[in-house]
């Protein structure tokens, strides 16, 4: 539908717009076209400023549209990420990381390497090896992708947004 009017914007405003440009250049290379009454030559000129005028007009409710759009995803991220970003921290929470296991865990989850890691960290990468391991032991999971998983899982099954957060342990069986 919108992909509809928007062509159908487009075409009025291109047709408008060759009325008035033909008209022009047939004027400047003086070629001759039959003159139309007066009154024919006004209402062809005024239909064609309304054409033009109609879409602007579309085009800006369009544009405000999009802008609406735009903001609204925005926000929609905006709340996915600071839900995120909660899980996160409850969830290293429950699972007791010291400081410096958050920050390999948080850097492990955005996909970093060891050694890119280490080097963050202005750490070896034994250390980080060993934070990684203590991180995946006290989280129950063997690796990367099942503490990620453990995430993307948790988000899937997270209340709707505007809703209680639903506890950890508690709850009916």
């Amino acid at each position: 539908m919108r992909l509809a009017v928007l062509v159908a914007v487009f075409a009025l405003q291109g047709i408008c717009a060759l009325f008035f440009v033909s008209d022009i250049i047939l004027s400047v290379l003086g070629i001759y076209v039959p003159p139309l009454s007066w009154e024919s030559r006004e209402i062809l000129e005024i239909s064609a400023a309304l054409g033009l005028l109609l879409g602007l007009g579309l085009g800006g409710v369009l544009i405000l549209r999009a802008l609406r759009e735009s903001r609204q995803a925005r926000e929609r991220l905006r709340r996915a990420a600071t839900a995120f970003n909660e899980l996160l921290e409850e969830r290293f929470g429950e699972w007791g990381l010291t400081p410096a296991e958050r920050e390999v865990a948080l850097f492990a989850i955005k996909g970093l390497s060891t050694p890119d890691i280490a080097r963050l960290r202005a750490t070896s990468e034994g250390t980080v090896k060993a934070q990684t391991a203590a991180i995946y032991r006290k989280a129950g999971v063997n690796g990367r992708g099942q503490l990620l998983s453990l995430f993307i899982e948790d988000m899937m099954h997270e209340e709707p947004l505007g809703a209680a957060p639903a506890s950890g342990a508690s709850g009916a069986a």
